[in-house]
């Protein structure tokens, strides 16, 4: 497994300490690292994307080192964006095999919107906030276009890095999507059936469980664990919106008039915007006080019903008998976990 150093991602190279040091790990897994990004050469990547396409040549080494210890390197399984490293693969006649981690509908729709069979050189961008709905094949009815991924239709500095990746995927032999055939048998079907399509392994749900012990931002697992242990069982409404997710304050106000007038238990995960950095992202942060963006008295009206948080535990509130129901953007993750638990969505994407 090879593993990159990207800026704040420390948590990957902690869990893969983590993994080497855990007994029942197999013995035939190993970990190598490669060149964080501020130790790859001259031209140093201003951006993730940037920093992928410059381990080329380390994975290359990687790939060569391998072989002629006499490994014998059966295939290249990449992450979606790392579909540079196909040409690593081509060299040493390796299948590549990429692992998408979203769903089946998602890999559809956006191979299908890059393709040349549909744009043709047309502008994505025109499709901004358009009233039309086009048929995309992974789906059986049409899709406006104002839901397209905002990445296709806007502009940011990374954009044509993700399109460039999507457009490779056609090289791969395969693409390991993170989803079952239940749940998306339409999507399945539908890109099992495209002959020009790599085949398509359904090897989801793939999900991450066993931390949930972290403690982040604004409160630890456990004080929301005691919290929850509290509440009777089906009671609690969890409002959570992904790793990305937050609102400005007008829209705060209206979530909370909503819990306050329907009296209903709630644990809240409430995040602060952002200003943009440099790639164009937004990462919401903790806030230092809810009561700055909260209604006057909210807090102590709901106190005894509600809690609100910072970041949360997502599997771990999923997972306890008082949450009965789920207010969620809708990212893939979130969407699998709720699955797994069996906890209800009231969908807010």
């Amino acid at each position: 497994v090879l593993i990159m150093k990207l800026i704040k991602a420390n948590v990957v190279d902690d869990y893969a300490r983590k993994i080497s040091s855990d007994p029942d790990t197999p013995t035939g897994l190993h970990f190598t690292h490669l060149p964080s990004q501020e130790d790859v050469a001259a031209g140093k990547p201003t951006n993730a994307f940037e920093y992928v396409v410059s381990l080329r040549d380390s994975v290359r080494r990687v790939v060569s080192d391998l072989i002629d210890g006499g490994t014998r390197v059966g295939a290249l399984v990449l992450g979606m964006f790392c579909t540079s490293f196909i040409d690593v693969a081509g060299e040493f006649d390796i299948p590549a095999y990429v692992f998408f981690s979203s769903g089946g509908s998602s890999l559809g729709m956006i191979t299908h919107l890059v393709s040349p069979k549909f744009d043709g050189g047309v502008n994505l961008k025109q499709y901004k906030n358009s009233d039309e709905e086009l048929n995309i094949p992974v789906f059986s009815v049409p899709v406006p276009a104002k839901v397209f991924p905002s990445v296709l239709v806007q502009d940011f500095p990374f954009s044509s890095a993700v399109l460039t990746a999507f457009r490779r995927l056609s090289e791969v032999k395969g693409i390991m999507v993170n989803t079952f055939h239940e749940l998306e048998s339409y999507a399945i079907e539908t890109l099992g059936s495209d002959e020009t399509f790599p085949k398509i392994y359904p090897v989801g749900p793939v999900l991450n469980l066993g931390d949930n012990e972290e403690k982040h931002g604004g409160g630890s697992g456990e004080e929301i664990k005691k919290w929850l242990d509290n509440q009777p069982e089906n009671s609690v409404v969890f409002l959570c919106f992904g790793s990305m997710g937050s609102f400005e304050a007008p829209q705060v106000s209206e979530i909370a008039a909503a819990l306050e007038n329907t009296g209903t238990r709630f644990l809240w995960s409430l995040r602060k915007p952002p200003g943009k950095d440099s790639t164009g992202m937004r990462f919401p942060t903790e806030y230092d006080d809810f009561e700055d963006v909260l209604p006057e008295g909210f807090l102590e009206r709901t106190q005894g019903i509600g809690k609100v948080i910072g970041w949360a535990p997502q599997a771990a509130v999923l997972s306890h008998p008082a949450v009965g129901g789920f207010v969620s953007h809708c990212g893939w993750n979130s969407i699998l976990e709720s699955i797994w638990f069996g906890v209800p969505v009231a969908t807010f994407p």
